[in-house]
């Protein structure tokens, strides 16, 4: 039998499958509280301490560098485990030095030798003494930027190219804070007010959004555990994501294809949007995601949606062209926008993920946009803030299809608390504008 490991056992393992599988820190960390049997009290501290080391790595390496003579030398869980720890020691008041070193080193003897729980020890003793390599040292801003924020070199200096060396370094360090849980009311069943007044009787904590009218956010509690969530009063949507029904301009019953649409988050609010009425078709290449797609719809008792399982690219094989009053593409992209939710993306991506995203998200736009009735309106969006993926896409787009038009009456279908940060037909949001993820919509005209 093997035996089950203690919080900061299960954080190491977690953290040295990210590192050596490029896995999903997510769904390992489902894995380890169940296999392991993580106390309820404690999934908070392994979540802390898994999201926490991996958002902090570079910081933790650079602060380490000047302690390990030999670090590729050393084996790689030895280096994981430092990092583990210094991150508690620097970061996380609640747990003593002593207590974390101490685990560090009981966990060095169990997995290595006498010797690599000596090098633990006197490494982190040797921190303690001599105290932390300052940042400020570093001359080149990018560079500083980066090792500060645990932000690769080469995308510091493109979003400094991109948006400025002040807003880039806004937003890589609230990409170190974690997001605040938010949800959208159901408002085809009930009101934010009376959907708030029974999510506090169940013991959350919870307060309405100062950005989308049908929003909320939950400062205490999990709403996925709810009984809101479960007879679906509720779904648990970032705010930004939630701007693309208000860009459709779907106030009346109308044909809608969402062509990218797992889990169906965007699908289902569009569907609330046109209260329960017109009809949604929902396509995502595959089936267990076309699942959720269904699940989430029948939860929110929304019976004006249509799923099918299939590449969107190959939709004009099937259906007529000129078919929709507005489709949605919400592209595959590199996720930059939700690096919060998903610290592995920023070491797992690189400059060349663009290029190939870009020619998908082209692709899908040159096989989807036919299927648009003439006067409808197209909406292209990603959970990304790279202008390749996306000011750039849609440029190239508009170059070659003269039929299609730039929305300018974008920002008057918007939140009042949203309309400043659009330009003409676009939306950028960076995280640090209201605390979201970041995102970009994009809305074009079919004049022809």
């Amino acid at each position: 039998m093997t035996s089950k490991k203690n919080v900061r056992e299960s954080a190491l393992d977690i953290l040295e499958t990210i590192n050596n599988n490029q896995a999903y820190s997510n769904l390992l960390l489902n894995n380890a509280i169940k296999k392991n049997e993580i106390p309820a009290k404690d999934v908070g501290l392994l979540t802390e301490l898994v999201y926490g080391t991996l958002q902090r790595k570079m910081t933790l390496a650079y602060y380490l560098q000047p302690f390990l003579k030999n670090s590729k030398k050393m084996q790689s869980w030895v280096v994981t485990l430092l990092q583990l720890t210094l991150y508690q020691i620097v970061y996380l008041d609640r747990i003593p030095d002593h207590a974390a070193i101490h685990e560090a080193v009981e966990i060095a003897k169990k997995r290595g030798h006498k010797g690599i729980s000596g090098l633990v020890n006197a490494v982190l003793r040797n921190i303690q003494r001599q105290g932390l390599p300052k940042t400020e040292s570093i001359e080149d801003s990018i560079e500083r930027i980066a090792v500060e924020t645990s932000h690769p070199n080469w995308l510091v200096k493109r979003w400094a190219e991109q948006f400025g060396l002040e807003e880039t370094q806004k937003m890589c360090q609230l990409n170190l804070t974690p997001p605040i849980q938010t949800a959208r009311i159901n408002t085809t069943k009930t009101t934010v007010e009376e959907c708030i007044r029974l999510l506090e009787a169940e013991g959350y904590n919870v307060k309405t959004s100062e950005i989308i009218p049908e929003g909320v956010h939950c400062l205490k509690g999990n709403l996925a555990n709810s009984r809101c969530f479960q007879d679906g009063l509720l779904t648990i949507q970032d705010e930004s994501s939630m701007l693309v029904a208000y860009a459709l301009n779907v106030k009346e019953p109308l044909s809608v294809l969402d062509a990218c649409a797992a889990p169906g988050g965007k699908s289902t609010h569009i569907g609330e949007k046109m209260g329960n009425k017109g009809n949604i078709l929902s396509v995502d290449l595959h089936e267990h995601k076309v699942k959720l797609i269904r699940q989430n719809a029948e939860r929110l008792h929304l019976d004006n949606i249509e799923t099918k399982a299939m590449d969107a690219k190959k939709l004009a094989d099937i259906v007529e062209a000129n078919s929709f009053d507005r489709i949605l593409i919400d592209a595959p992209c590199s996720g930059l926008g939700v690096m919060r939710r998903k610290p592995d993306i920023k070491y797992t991506k690189d400059e060349k993920d663009m290029d190939r995203l870009q020619t998908i998200q082209l692709k899908l736009l040159e096989e989807v946009s036919p299927l648009l009735k003439k006067g409808g309106l197209l909406i292209y969006s990603t959970c990304t803030v790279d202008r390749k993926e996306n000011e750039e896409v849609v440029a190239s787009f508009l170059a070659q299809h003269q039929e299609f038009t730039k929305d300018t009456t974008l920002a008057s279908r918007l939140p009042e608390s949203v309309q400043s940060f659009a330009e003409g037909y676009q939306l950028q949001i960076l995280p640090q504008h209201f605390g979201s993820d970041g995102f970009y919509i994009a809305a074009l005209k079919k004049e022809v």
